[in-house]
């Protein structure tokens, strides 16, 4: 069961990958073909059950896109 739920701002994110760089579960990606308002492609996620709500990639990122929630 995951320890983390994670929530995304898709429009604001400019695909910058700062928090695919800091997962230490390696969950997060950068959607190859989906695009958001700004046209830029957004994180997503692999497999939400693994994340263990460290809260690297909302601390990371610089324009707020991710929320972590725990169980």
């Amino acid at each position: 069961m995951a320890k983390g739920i994670l929530k995304f701002n898709i429009d604001k994110c400019k695909g910058c990958e700062l928090c695919v760089v800091v997962c230490p579960k390696h969950i997060l990606m950068i959607h190859e073909h989906e695009t958001n308002i700004m046209g830029y492609h957004p994180i997503s996620v692999s497999d939400e059950m693994q994340c263990i709500a460290c809260a690297n990639c909302a601390v990371m990122c610089p324009d707020g896109v991710i929320s972590v929630y725990t169980e």
